[in-house]
């Protein structure tokens, strides 16, 4: 998902009660909750397609869960330490226990990779243990209805407190309805993939606004996918040598470690492209990997 929606979870959680049990509970909360998303730093190192197969890896994966709110804990402590030598902690802060620090810290990581499962977009669980992906198709990536909800849901739980009153209530509500609304979603996407047994699998994938409909994207095997029963791409995988196009460029390589549901399509300029069924059709070079020459064979050829 993406990081509003993470941050909003982490304060929400904050404001249930957790952020009474040690002084920087919310940043280590929301931060928490954001630290998976580390590895976005990879743009500063890799281009092209090589991200697609660093991300939502390595540090979603159960060591970095635990050693990310290792060190988040550790940075807040000797913050609050700093603060304190200079004489300038915040005297309404409560007394800051590493203990919770990272009992929460690492509240809010696990809920970074149980939200990024939600989507299609996928998630490698059990990294580095295992490189599989994982995918939910339960949301779309970004969920406008659950940013109004959590953010009003947040905004009146803090307008309560700053009255004088307990925002527990509103937040913890909020954040079970919010659970409702993920279950509704996930059964969508059941009764969705129920009603397509013509296909080996069916990923369901959400729209941006529309959250009750699904694309619902067929695969028929042989590297085929369709979509309101039209087929994706103009030749089948078969018709390259997709092992040699990884062997000979790493790029092609890092898109198929990622891709769930790769098309094979003839550009305009004669070259092959490869493009993700999921994706298909975005204008973003990020999302489609141009084959070496040579590797394909031509209509009416043998592969």
């Amino acid at each position: 998902m993406d990081n509003l929606t993470h941050s909003l979870v982490g304060a929400l959680i904050g404001q249930a009660g957790l952020k009474r049990r040690t002084g920087l509970a919310m940043p280590a909360l929301i931060l928490g909750a954001n630290l998976p998303d580390v590895d976005a730093t990879c743009f500063l190192w890799l281009s092209g397609t090589e991200p697609l197969a660093f991300r939502r890896g390595i540090t979603h994966g159960p060591i970095a869960l635990v050693l990310l709110p290792l060190v988040l804990a550790g940075g807040l402590w000797a913050w609050d330490r700093l603060q304190a030598g200079r004489g300038r902690r915040p005297e309404r802060r409560l007394p800051v226990r590493f203990g919770w620090l990272f009992a929460l810290a690492l509240i809010g990581c696990l809920t970074h990779p149980a939200l990024d499962w939600l989507n299609v977009y996928g998630i490698r669980l059990l990294e580095p243990f295992s490189h599989r992906w994982f995918y939910g198709d339960v949301l779309f990536i970004v969920d406008v209805w659950l940013w109004l909800g959590m953010g009003l849901g947040l905004w009146l739980s803090l307008r309560r407190e700053r009255q004088g009153g307990d925002g527990r209530t509103i937040a913890r509500n909020v954040l079970a309805l919010c659970g409702i609304y993920v279950l509704a979603n996930y059964a969508i996407s059941a009764w969705d993939r129920s009603h397509n047994p013509g296909f080996l699998e069916t990923i369901s994938s959400p729209p941006p606004l529309a959250f009750w409909q699904r694309e619902s994207i067929g695969v028929g095997g042989a590297g085929t996918f369709y979509v309101d029963g039209e087929k994706l791409g103009n030749r089948p995988l078969t018709a390259c040598d997709l092992a040699a196009a990884r062997a000979q460029d790493g790029q092609v390589d890092a898109f198929l470690f990622w891709s769930r549901a790769p098309v094979l399509d003839r550009r305009p300029d004669g070259r092959w492209q490869l493009s993700d069924a999921r994706y298909y059709g975005v204008e973003r070079s990020q999302f489609s990997v141009v084959l070496p020459d040579g590797l394909c064979s031509e209509p009416g050829n043998s592969p």
